[in-house]
C-alpha cells in the first residue's frame, strides 16, 4: 500500500494554521532570535505578517483568515526558508523596522535593532537635547542601513544629516533608504573610518551604534548572527575599540553644546573600568538599561584638556 505524502499547503488554510505549523517547526530546528523577536511565536507571526503583506503590529483580525493558495505556497518558502538557510527574518523579507518604520536591508548590512533609534522615536532623545529644533546639524558614525540617521532626520526637521560608513556595501543600501523616505536633500552619505574622513565642521548631535561585540563572542556566533557583516560586530578584544576611538576624537567636532549618544551592548561595566575618568550619562529605554550613554561637549572638552595636561607634565619632567 502506497502512502501518500500530503503538503502543508494542501491542508493549513488559515493564518492560524499556519502560526501554529511554523511555531512547531522553529522549536524543532532550534533557531536562534534576536533580529527583533526573542521567541519561536514572535519570529513565526513576524515572518507571515510581513510576508503577507500585513499589519506587523495586529495579529488577532487576521487569524481566522483563509490564505489563498499563492499565500499558503509563499508563506511554506518563507518558513522553510528560515529554517534552511538560518538567516534573520528580515534578510528573507528584505525589511526590519524601528518604531513603526521600516528600512530596506539585506546582508550587505547589520539588521538595525539600535536602542538610539528607540529613544529617537520615543521623544527625539529629550532626556539630553531639550531642543530638537536646536539641532543645526548631526553625524551618524557608523550608519550601516541609514536607519539611524533617517530616524534623526525625522527627529529634528532643521537638522542636516551626514551619515557615514567604512562598508561601500552598507552605504549602497543607506542610499536606497534614504532616497525611500525622501531625505537626500538633507541626509549626506560618505564614505569614512569614523573621523578620518568627516568633513571639518562641529555638529550639534553625534550618534553612534559601532560594532561593539568582543572578538571570543563573534567567534562563537550561531549561523543567524553570522551571515550578517562581521566587520558590523566585532569590536576587538573587549569590544570596545570603536567606542574607545570616539571617545578620542568627538570633542574635535562636537559644537560648544553639542551632545554625544553612543550605544555599547553589554559593555558598560567594562568601558567604566577602563575609564573611571568619564561622566558617563546612562539613557535606558523601555527594554535596556545601561547600553547607550551620552556626554557633553564639555565633558569630552574637560577630558581631552586634562589628558593633554597630563602629557605636558610628564614631559617636563622628562627634561
Amino acid at each position: 500500500m502506497t502512502t501518500q505524502f500530503i503538503q502543508p499547503v494542501d491542508e493549513l488554510f488559515t493564518l492560524r494554521d499556519w502560526l501554529r505549523f511554523a511555531v512547531s517547526r522553529f522549536e524543532a530546528a532550534h533557531l536562534v532570535y534576536g533580529h527583533g523577536t526573542s521567541n519561536a511565536f514572535d519570529e513565526a507571526a513576524f515572518l507571515l505578517l510581513a510576508g503577507l503583506n500585513l499589519p506587523i503590529d495586529t495579529l488577532e483580525p487576521w487569524l481566522d483568515c483563509r490564505l489563498t493558495r499563492a499565500e499558503r505556497i509563499k508563506a511554506d518558502a518563507l518558513i522553510s526558508a528560515r529554517i534552511d538557510q538560518r538567516v534573520p527574518a528580515p534578510y528573507l523579507l528584505h525589511s526590519a523596522w524601528i518604531g513603526g518604520r521600516r528600512f530596506y536591508v539585506d546582508e550587505r548590512v547589520i539588521v538595525p535593532r539600535s536602542f538610539i533609534g528607540e529613544l529617537l522615536v520615543k521623544d527625539a532623545l529629550a532626556s539630553v537635547v531639550p531642543d530638537p529644533a536646536a539641532i543645526g546639524t548631526a553625524l551618524d558614525l557608523c550608519t550601516g542601513s541609514g536607519c539611524l540617521a533617517i530616524i534623526a532626520a525625522l527627529a529634528f526637521p532643521a537638522a542636516r544629516i551626514t551619515a557615514s560608513d567604512i562598508s561601500k556595501d552598507a552605504l549602497t543600501v543607506a542610499h536606497r533608504n534614504v532616497g525611500d523616505y525622501e531625505l537626500a536633500e538633507r541626509i549626506d552619505l560618505i564614505r569614512s573610518d569614523l573621523f578620518a574622513d568627516i568633513p571639518d565642521q562641529r555638529f550639534d548631535l553625534i550618534i553612534s551604534n559601532p560594532p561593539y561585540v568582543t572578538a571570543s563572542a563573534v567567534a562563537a556566533f550561531p549561523p543567524e548572527y553570522r551571515a550578517e557583516p562581521k566587520l558590523a560586530h566585532d569590536g576587538g578584544v573587549d569590544g570596545l575599540d570603536i567606542v574607545h576611538r570616539l571617545l578620542d576624537r568627538a570633542a574635535d567636532f562636537l559644537s560648544p553644546n553639542g551632545v554625544l549618544v553612543v550605544e555599547v551592548g553589554d559593555g558598560r561595566e567594562v568601558l567604566e573600568a577602563a575609564r573611571p575618568d568619564i561622566p558617563f550619562l546612562w539613557l535606558d529605554t523601555e527594554t535596556s538599561e545601561g547600553e547607550v550613554f551620552s556626554l557633553t561637549a564639555e565633558d569630552l572638552t574637560a577630558l581631552r584638556n586634562a589628558k593633554q595636561n597630563r602629557r605636558s607634565d610628564k614631559q617636563s619632567k622628562r627634561r
